[in-house]
């Protein structure tokens, strides 16, 4: 329908060419051709100025552009992570029933299917709200809160638990007193001089949170709203990409956007989905494991594990440790729960990563292990722990595309584009082909002095006989 209403502003033939209408005699004018020229080489020098010496003025401008437009990015990434569910919904679930009923027009089906599974969602989304807050009010934060009452019982367990260890070795204890009698000193002092500065500074942190809470919760609020009108109409938003990716490029160059644009939401779709999903069936097994040791703190514990689970390869220790630690605390004069619980979780991240995780990504990222370290390493440095969750995704499509920007040169100078091939590679020929490493010399051992005087003396006496 919308076609239909879109007019061409240029009149066409019937080969769809422009028609040749008469110039306007102004535009052939030569002093309006200077006058343009001379505005647009001053506009040009305005925005060189602009972003030379007002660097700090454009970067406040575009935090503002960014703060005002937070709601409809927020849109914009809910409706990318929730199109795998919808199209899931639409096209084996939605369509397929509304096909069967056939005093719809088919032309009625396609939308009723969208429309249904964009309800679904919502209803979906909701559930999954409540169900939040519900787990957040009746055990998160009854277990926050009981950690934080109890903290004076866990430091007397571990203190006792100190007491003994030090009781038991003597030399550790002598060496362990004399900083620490120091360290007690500089603790007291900073309590007397820095605590009240530092109390205050944390309330206004917790205010000033609260508010900033409020903000985002009204901008994902806004965000899921937006997400709506994006989800129904997805594709005609990549189709007006497309097009103007089309009018702007050449055929060739158009191309290899969609085409990288295409991959590249391959392997983001197919690594976060799949990395969701993922984690949640990794914390559900993880309360329940807890549940059955009768470790404390359970709901906690499995929604940690399962949320870090997120970050790959250091996700599964930055869970454990923390987790290990605070069962370790509830009874350190007992530490069986807490062992158990670390051979639980290395039992688990060995399921996960050689069992459920492959079967349950859609794509692979095509990395290494080193290069997934090594990804996790750059991006987290840089934007912390959301650079930790993007890095892999990321850093996997830069690599794909510099692979594919390699490999295209490799051919057109007709030479091996394969890594495999290159192990052998000694040099290469004009034509292409390929000279092997040449075998290492063997250069003549050097013989010492007696032996040499031992050789010398067999030689005489051989030629006696």
């Amino acid at each position: 329908m919308e076609d239909n209403k879109e007019k061409d502003i240029f009149t066409t033939n019937a080969e769809g060419r422009i028609r040749n209408q008469k110039k306007n005699p102004r535009l052939n004018n030569t002093y309006y051709k200077w006058g343009l020229t001379i505005f647009l080489t001053f506009l040009a020098c305005m925005l060189c100025f602009y972003f030379v010496f007002k660097n700090a003025e454009l970067r406040a401008s575009i935090h503002k552009i960014n703060k005002i437009l937070s709601p409809v990015y927020v849109g914009f990434i809910i409706a990318y992570l929730f199109s795998p569910l919808l199209n899931m919904l639409e096209n084996k679930v939605m369509y397929p029933i509304y096909k069967k009923i056939r005093f719809i027009k088919d032309e009625n089906k396609m939308p009723l299917a969208r429309g249904t599974s964009i309800i679904v969602i919502i209803i979906f989304s909701i559930i999954l709200v409540y169900a939040i807050i519900q787990i957040m009010l009746r055990q998160v934060i009854p277990s926050i809160i009981s950690i934080v009452s109890n903290i004076n019982i866990y430091l007397d367990n571990l203190t006792r638990w100190a007491n003994k260890l030090l009781e038991d070795n003597p030399d550790l204890n002598s060496f362990i007193m004399k900083d620490l009698n120091r360290f007690s000193d500089d603790i007291t002092v900073w309590v007397n001089e820095k605590f009240k500065t530092v109390t205050a500074n944390v309330v206004t942190s917790l205010s000033q949170g609260f508010l900033q809470f409020l903000l985002k919760l009204w901008n994902f609020i806004i965000g899921f709203i937006i997400s709506i009108y994006v989800l129904w109409s997805k594709e005609r938003h990549v189709a007006r990409s497309k097009k103007i990716v089309y009018a702007v490029f050449s055929r060739e160059i158009a191309n290899a956007i969609v085409e990288a644009f295409r991959f590249t939401h391959r392997t983001f779709i197919g690594f976060f989905f799949g990395k969701i999903v993922d984690s949640i069936i990794i914390g559900l097994i993880c309360f329940i494991g807890c549940t059955i040791m009768q470790i404390p703190y359970a709901i906690l514990i499995s929604i940690i594990v399962g949320v870090t689970n997120i970050i790959p390869f250091f996700g599964p220790y930055f869970g454990a440790i923390p987790s290990t630690i605070l069962i370790f605390a509830f009874d350190p004069l007992h530490p069986g729960k807490a062992l158990a619980f670390v051979v639980f979780v290395v039992i688990l991240q060995q399921f996960d990563g050689n069992f459920l995780g492959p079967r349950i990504l859609s794509t692979s990222t095509g990395l290494s292990g080193f290069w997934v370290i090594f990804s996790i390493t750059l991006f987290g440095g840089l934007f912390g722990v959301f650079g930790m969750v993007i890095g892999v995704p990321v850093f996997a499509v830069l690599y794909a595309g510099f692979r594919q920007f390699n490999r295209t040169r490799l051919k057109k100078k007709g030479y091996p584009y394969k890594t495999n091939e290159y192990l052998t590679v000694g040099t290469i020929n004009e034509d292409g082909s390929v000279n092997p490493i040449p075998p290492i010399e063997k250069r003549p051992q050097k013989v010492g002095f007696i032996a040499s005087a031992i050789k010398r003396s067999r030689n005489k006496q051989e030629k006696k006989k």
